[in-house]
C-alpha cells in the first residue's frame, strides 16, 4: 500500500513542479509558493471528511508533540518550495527538481543518526553516488565549473524538504486511528497554516504578487490540485513505512521529470542532466535494497 501511495505522490509531485516551473516565470516566489496551497485546504478538507465519512473514526486527540511537529514541519515545506522555485530561475526545470531531490539522501542520513533508521554498507554507497549525482546537476559542464551557490541551495532544499517529511511521520504517530485519517488530519493542519502565514504576509507586504496569482487562476489550481493529491500520496506513505524508504522509493519521481521537461516544457536535456537524475535514481535503489 505504500508502495502505491509513493508512486501516485511521485507522479502528481513531478507535474506540480512543472506548473511551478511555469508560474515561475511571471510570479515571484513567495506567489509560486502560496499557489502550492492556497487551494489545496478546500480539498484536503474535503478527502477528510470523506474518509470519515466511508470509514467512521473518533476524532484524534492533539498533544504539544503533534502541534511542534505539524508547526515545524509546516515552516520547513514553505521554506524548501521557495529555494526550489529560486533553482528553478536559476537553472531549466529538470535540474531544479534534480537538485531538489538530495531530500532523500538527506532524509536518510537525518534519519540514521535523529530518527532511529538503519542503513547497510549498500545504502552508504547509495548516499554517496547520490551526492555525486547532486553535484553533477549544478554544473552546466559538470564537475569541470561547479556551482558552489547552486549545490548549496539545492542541498539546502533538499534538507528542507527532508525535516518536513520526517517531521509529517512525527506527527502522524502521535495520533490514534487509520493511517489514512492519521495522514488526512496532519496535511489539513500542515496546509491550513501555510496558506495562513503566506496571505497574511503578502497581504501586509506585497498585494501586487496577489493579484497575479488572482489573474492567473488555471495555472494556479493546477498547482494546488496536483500538490494536494501528491501530499495525499507521500502523508500517507510515511504514515505507514519510514521516511528514508518512501522518499527513496519516490526517487521514481525524476523519470517523469524527464518525459515532462522533454515533451511538455521543451527543455533541453543534455547528457549531463540525464546522468546525474539517473545517477539520483541508482543511488534510489540502492538505499532501498538496504
Amino acid at each position: 500500500m505504500w508502495i502505491l501511495f509513493t508512486f501516485l505522490a511521485a507522479f502528481m509531485q513531478a507535474w506540480r513542479n512543472a506548473f511551478q516551473s511555469q508560474l515561475s516565470k511571471e510570479v515571484k516566489v513567495a506567489g509560486v509558493t502560496l499557489a502550492r496551497f492556497i487551494w489545496a485546504g478546500p480539498i484536503a478538507a474535503l478527502y477528510l471528511f470523506s474518509l470519515h465519512q466511508y470509514q467512521p473514526a473518533a476524532l484524534p486527540q492533539f498533544s504539544a508533540d503533534f502541534w511542534g511537529f505539524v508547526i515545524g514541519a509546516s515552516s520547513m515545506q514553505i521554506l524548501a518550495t521557495g529555494l526550489m522555485v529560486k533553482l528553478f530561475k536559476m537553472q531549466n526545470f529538470a535540474i531544479g527538481a534534480g537538485l531538489a531531490k538530495s531530500e532523500a539522501l538527506v532524509a536518510a542520513i537525518l534519519g540514521v543518526f535523529f530518527f532511529g533508521t538503519q542503513l547497510s554498507l549498500l545504502g552508504w554507497i547509495g548516499v554517496v553516488v547520490g551526492g555525486l549525482a547532486v553535484m553533477l546537476l549544478s554544473s552546466k559542464q559538470g564537475f569541470k565549473q561547479l556551482s558552489v551557490k547552486t549545490v548549496m541551495l539545492g542541498l539546502t532544499c533538499g534538507s528542507a524538504f527532508a525535516l518536513t517529511s520526517l517531521w509529517v511521520r512525527e506527527a502522524s504517530l502521535t495520533l490514534q486511528g487509520p493511517f489514512t485519517h492519521r495522514a488526512a488530519w496532519v496535511l489539513l493542519w500542515v496546509i491550513s497554516i501555510q496558506t495562513i502565514v503566506l496571505i497574511a504576509y503578502l497581504i501586509a507586504k506585497d498585494k501586487s504578487t496577489l493579484s497575479a496569482l488572482w489573474q492567473r487562476p488555471k495555472l494556479t489550481v493546477a498547482i494546488s490540485v496536483a500538490s494536494c493529491i501528491g501530499s495525499i500520496g507521500w502523508f500517507s506513505a510515511m504514515s505507514l513505512q519510514a521516511v528514508p524508504y518512501v522518499k527513496t522509493l519516490g526517487q521514481i519521481e525524476v523519470f517523469f521529470t524527464l518525459m515532462i521537461a522533454a515533451l511538455w516544457l521543451k527543455d533541453k536535456v543534455k547528457i549531463n542532466d540525464v546522468a546525474g537524475l539517473v545517477l539520483i535514481a541508482i543511488a534510489a535503489i540502492l538505499v532501498m535494497w538496504s
